[in-house]
């Protein structure tokens, strides 16, 4: 189930026309050689979230926004973006194979890499059952 949710995801936001016409890449894993700004899942982990009548899994995920600016609020906009389309996530996944009980944001990092690169880490966990 991680791997179809981390599919799914990914799919999800590369479909918001706001975030596609913003950044350069939405991807699973960081690119290599695109330019900024560009949104990666870059790491998930899973554990049992099981009931009794069916198979489950708490999914724990990692979104890191890379970009340029020089103040602390440039891409605030656009993190504003990103934040609304996972929050409307559907719940109901069931091409994929499960169904979605909770998606809830567990805490935002904040980091300066050098000179005007900045990159922002949301990290949500989503709790799922298989249909």
């Amino acid at each position: 189930m991680e791997l179809a949710f981390r599919s799914v995801l990914v799919a999800w936001l590369s479909a918001d026309s706001t975030l596609s016409a913003t950044l350069n890449a939405i991807v699973e894993e960081a690119p290599l050689r695109t330019a900024l700004p560009w949104l990666a899942l870059t790491a998930s982990a899973s554990t049992d979230w099981s009931t009794k009548s069916g198979r489950g899994r708490e999914i724990r995920v990692a979104l890191e926004l890379n970009y340029r600016g020089y103040e602390q609020l440039a891409e605030a906009d656009l993190i504003g973006a990103i934040e609304a389309r996972m929050e409307s996530l559907p719940a109901d996944q069931s091409e994929a194979g499960f169904q979605i009980a909770s998606l809830t944001f567990l805490r935002a990092r904040a980091e300066q890499r050098g000179e005007a690169l900045r990159a922002l880490v949301l990290e949500y966990r989503a709790r799922v059952l298989a249909v």
